[in-house]
């Protein structure tokens, strides 16, 4: 059985390729990828070659935000058959290292992670038309569950986390900033849990109008009204919780100003090393929260969008053929008109 995939060989060289698929073996499952979600990680490797440290030393496919649906089960699988929609849970860990052992399987010390360029062989991603994967890997979805939205339990379930680590969320007054599809699914996700406010920052127009249909109280563009944000930096600070989504220093440094003492930063942008205002946040007591990845929160968010718990569609602003990836690509880039871009593959049928 034939595949096409999209497979980068280095700074933007990106192809769409033909592969061989073999039949599913022990416990593995043959898809058919219905869509797939472009990550910023995705934009960097194209664009950049790697993500800082992390270069593409060799051919990998990219992905690791994709639904699909079952096309063939291998012996020993159980709770799925062909026709099925699932969720592909791209996160691998290995279950046996000292912090899998301690319940932190989202830091496992071997961890396989779809589309990844950080261990050499990298992993190979799901941005391909039919792939075979574990069936461990595979959420099955309602029938009649929506497999581009589905697409989205990646993301969610990233935010899902970083939610989990900030603490209690309900009638909290909440700053997001920056509303790409991390940011904007934050903004989704404390409106769901009862927040008494939720404010979102970006420098884009287009994106913080999706943030707004995705539960934001009040939007601020800081490019054009900058100024807002100081009002809300009296009295030593206003949010009682901010998720920092841009890794931006000026950001960083506006989201610390507006926060209340003793309230939470919970960091989840990612850049190199970023300037952070250190004598605010002792000053005012405030904690500083990490947070990385997800692992029950995964089956958290594809519940939260198959039940509508949390709708996603409003994000995905962008949906193309495989054969165009490039233009895909071009088109996730361009913050002023995408949040979520989203490839769409060849069906079951499709050979």
């Amino acid at each position: 059985m034939k595949t096409r995939v999209c497979r980068l060989y280095g700074q933007n060289d990106l192809r769409i390729e033909t592969d061989d698929v073999a039949a599913p073996q022990e416990g593995e499952v043959l898809l058919a990828i219905a869509a797939g979600g472009i990550c910023g990680s995705d934009m960097h490797y194209v664009s950049d070659g790697g993500i800082g440290t992390i270069r593409v030393r060799e051919p990998i496919i990219l992905g690791h935000e994709a639904s699909g649906q079952v096309l063939s089960i291998g012996p020993g699988v159980t709770g799925l058959a062909a026709g099925d929609g699932v969720a592909i849970n791209p996160s691998r860990p290995c279950g046996t290292c000292g912090y899998c052992a301690e319940g932190l399987p989202m830091h496992c010390l071997e961890m396989r992670f779809s589309g990844s360029a950080m261990r050499l062989p990298h992993e190979q991603g799901l941005f391909r038309d039919k792939i075979i994967v574990q069936a461990e890997q595979c959420i099955r979805l309602p029938q009649g569950a929506d497999l581009g939205a589905v697409a989205c339990a990646e993301p969610l379930a990233v935010c899902l986390h970083a939610a989990r680590m900030a603490g209690e969320i309900a009638g909290k007054r909440v700053l997001v900033t920056g509303a790409g599809p991390i940011g904007t699914l934050c903004a989704a996700i404390a409106a769901n849990a009862g927040a008494a406010e939720v404010v979102v920052t970006d420098l884009e127009d287009a994106v913080l109008d999706v943030a707004r249909q995705m539960g934001a109280t009040h939007t601020i563009n800081v490019a054009r009204d900058g100024a807002e944000m100081e009002r809300y930096g009296a009295d030593k600070g206003h949010f009682h919780l901010a998720f920092e989504c841009s890794a931006a220093a000026p950001a960083i440094k506006s989201a610390v100003a507006a926060l209340r003492p003793r309230g939470v930063l919970v960091q989840v942008g990612v850049a190199g090393d970023t300037p952070m205002p250190v004598n605010a946040l002792v000053g005012k007591e405030i904690r500083l929260q990490g947070t990385h990845r997800f692992h029950e929160e995964f089956a958290e968010a594809v519940e939260a969008i198959t039940t509508g718990r949390i709708d996603v569609r409003p994000m995905i602003t962008g949906r193309y053929p495989l054969d165009q990836a490039t233009v895909a690509f071009a088109a996730a880039g361009d913050r002023s008109r995408s949040v979520k871009v989203h490839l769409e593959f060849a069906g079951p049928a499709d050979g």
